[in-house]
């Protein structure tokens, strides 16, 4: 891997999760190179579909459809797995991870069906919708950073993908206005009805009572998921069980603050402070070197299933 590329996946990283970017500092260094790769393209094919810069918006022209850049997105994936020369970084990341550590390819196109999920502006009427598009645009990315750590058993694989439901149920919960301001809305319809919304009044200042109270349904029903993650981190290389065990608890801090900030919770946007992130750190070696010894029960059937 040159230096260029590995310095474009750093920078990316650093530019578009702040939240992950600590995590990743903690892998080792041969994978959290490839960690850094793959996140690169999975950031690019967001950018790509949103018109955005590193999850930013910015005014760009973009002369071709949604459709046909998400077309684009699944060709120049293809190439690179057929092994085509690529001459764009966040292909050329994407290749050289995905070869190297066997990614299966139905999980980076499964990863691509999140992305057409949005450019299908598909709706969400129960909590299972709604999880099955967290695992197109973060289980399966869970699944894919694990193999990336060398996982390849099945179980620890389903708390791989677990992790990435908790992160992005967070993320939904913390983003409702924000995306509600692009058009999108992936809370379920059946919960808005519920409490008298719907998406066209769902961010409307004077509902943000009835919102907070959907956002911690979100922030609880992420719970279960994050528990199930633990269990996982005694199957990885102790670096990785670090970087993990950080990442997982910045973000189900997230949550945390998305509860208890109530209808205020999207005044700012929530996040984590540098010395919470520093005492995160801490917290999470400690629970890296404590998995080495823990026993777990069996995942709880009554958690969604990703598809095998």
């Amino acid at each position: 891997m040159s230096q260029p590329l590995l310095d474009h996946a750093s920078a990316t990283m650093s530019a578009g999760s702040k939240s992950f970017a600590t995590a990743s500092k903690l892998f080792d260094k041969t994978t959290r190179r490839s960690a850094l790769m793959l996140y690169t393209w999975c950031r690019y094919c967001d950018d790509v579909i949103d018109g955005q810069v590193a999850g930013f918006n910015v005014q760009q022209q973009v002369a071709d459809s949604p459709e046909a850049r998400l077309q684009r997105l699944r060709d120049m994936t293809r190439r690179a797995y057929e092994g085509e020369p690529m001459s764009e970084p966040p292909f050329a990341a994407f290749q050289e991870v995905a070869l190297a550590h066997d990614i299966p390819p139905c999980q980076a196109f499964d990863h691509l069906e999140g992305y057409a999920m949005d450019v299908r502006n598909e709706r969400y009427f129960t909590l299972d919708d709604t999880l099955r598009y967290c695992y197109h645009v973060a289980g399966v990315v869970g699944l894919m950073m694990a193999r990336v750590m060398g996982v390849r058993d099945e179980e620890t694989l389903d708390r791989a993908c677990d992790l990435g439901l908790a992160f992005q149920l967070t993320n939904i919960a913390r983003d409702i206005v924000e995306d509600a301001q692009v058009g999108r809305c992936y809370l379920p319809q059946q919960w808005l009805a519920e409490v008298g919304l719907n998406e066209q009044t769902a961010t409307v200042k004077a509902n943000r009572p009835a919102l907070a109270r959907i956002a911690a349904r979100l922030v609880s029903e992420a719970e279960p998921y994050y528990q199930s993650a633990q269990a996982g981190l005694g199957e990885l290389p102790l670096r990785s069980a670090w970087a993990i065990a950080t990442a997982h608890g910045v973000y189900r801090e997230i949550g945390v603050k998305v509860l208890m900030a109530g209808e205020k919770a999207w005044d700012q946007r929530q996040g984590t402070t540098r010395a919470e992130k520093i005492s995160l750190v801490i917290a999470g070696v400690k629970q890296a070197t404590a998995s080495r010894k823990a026993e777990w029960p069996p995942r709880d059937p009554h958690l969604w299933q990703r598809p095998r």
